[in-house]
């Protein structure tokens, strides 16, 4: 018998660290080669370590949120024979190999997989943390489903999507719903969640906000997207507000340089960029990320269009390079159907200005002493008040309702 020390990789990009996000093992484990260990993130990526050697788990390192510096032992195993174990990518001549693992950068969340397998693994015991990875375990939260009640189809009884799918199509969800819960879990909050929450907090400690909302006709708007979309070519994507909103960021910010600027309140120094790159706030699986549509002065609308939704799903699917998710300049921040009424969008830290557009909603609007039905939404905003006045501001938010309910000048130099 023989020990294997699993260690943090360099994972790249100059990383002298990364934190633990998720153990997929625990002391006592038998694991077989290639089998998903332990997951860290460096900066905004999450990476999977997975094991070069089967064996049995004998010591892990590490608490969730802990960060380890690379090099460091991550996961001791119990190997048959040392003799073959890999050291950088050649057999270990001693007892004890102490080798790089293999890391595989790809996105954490698990796939569906078209057709549910059987589940065969075991039902955990009430003591016990069922085996699933934070993707699934969020999702069965909003499914209302107990997962220690969900039998596992992974290696060692792990629960992935297709088993709480199979799960709840079996007409067991019912049941749980009726039956009276008492438990508590404590989510600890690490990771991708623990940099969002840092980064909002300094946002509204640092910066004084102050909140802008006026309402926009989008009947004309809406009728010009429909069309275009109707008559696009094939390899051009299907519109939405945001490339339209976009390109009246791009229209109306020279007029206000002031506000497409960061504010280095630490050296005193606001900065006015006459590029424009835009953020674009994307919910992902593992949260709040805004990836960036750079030059959007130099782009049409179909380019624009096309750049939002590669970067935003570069940034679901967490393949987003980490100068794609900063350098902007000014942010959109859209829910898109859900967006409600009113928002008060949080600043991106050191931007001085975020707009987010609401859900655009068909009702009676007075023109001319009549009573219409107009396709109305309300432009949510949010400034530095340190450096922008509330006057200048609502003449920003002003120039973009123009711009939007007279879509023709979108188009004019």
């Amino acid at each position: 018998m023989g020990r294997y020390v699993f260690k943090l990789p360099d994972v790249g990009e100059g990383t002298t660290e990364a934190e633990i996000v998720a153990w997929h093992v625990k002391v006592g484990d038998t694991v077989k080669q290639e089998q998903d260990l332990v997951d860290v993130m460096t900066d905004k990526a999450t990476v999977e370590m997975t094991s070069p050697v089967a064996g049995k788990i004998v010591a892990v390192h590490g608490e969730l949120g802990e960060k380890a510096a690379v090099g460091a032992p991550l996961v001791e195993l119990e190997v048959e024979s040392a003799e073959n174990v890999p050291v950088n990518g050649k057999s270990a001549p001693a007892a004890t190999a102490e080798a790089e693992p293999v890391a595989k950068s790809e996105p954490v969340a698990e796939s569906k997989e078209p057709a549910p397998p059987t589940p065969v693994g075991p039902v955990p015991s009430a003591s016990e943390r069922p085996l699933a990875s934070p993707a699934v375990r969020q999702r069965a939260r909003a499914l209302g489903v107990e997962l220690r009640s969900v039998p596992g189809s992974g290696p060692e009884g792990r629960i992935t999507h297709a088993d709480l799918d199979a799960f709840v199509t079996g007409g067991q969800r019912a049941s749980l719903r009726a039956a009276l819960r008492d438990g508590v879990e404590e989510v600890k909050v690490i990771g991708l969640r623990r940099k969002i929450a840092e980064k909002m907090q300094e946002a509204k400690r640092r910066i004084p906000h102050f909140t802008y909302v006026d309402e926009v006709d989008m009947t004309e708007l809406e009728s010009l997207r429909a069309h275009l979309n109707a008559t696009r070519r094939a390899d051009r994507p299907k519109l939405n507000v945001l490339p339209f909103l976009m390109r009246a960021l791009a229209h109306a910010l020279p007029e206000f340089p002031q506000i497409n600027a960061l504010f280095d309140d630490e050296a005193g120094v606001v900065r006015r960029h006459e590029a424009i790159h835009v953020g674009i706030a994307t919910q992902t699986q593992n949260g709040l990320l805004v990836p960036v549509v750079r030059h959007a002065e130099s782009r049409d609308l179909w380019d624009c269009a096309q750049e939002i939704a590669r970067v935003a799903a570069a940034a679901r699917d967490n393949k987003a390079a980490k100068e794609e998710l900063s350098g902007s300049t000014i942010t959109i921040s859209s829910l898109g159907a859900l967006g409600g009424l009113v928002a008060t969008p949080v600043i991106n830290h050191p931007e001085v200005a975020i707009v987010a557009p609401n859900a655009i909603v068909e009702r009676p609007v007075v023109r001319d002493g009549r009573i219409v039905a107009r396709k109305m939404m309300n432009l949510s905003s949010s400034f530095d008040h340190r450096v922008i006045d509330g006057h200048d501001a609502a003449r920003f938010i002003q120039r973009l309702k123009a711009l939007l309910e007279h879509p023709a000048m979108l188009f004019m130099d």
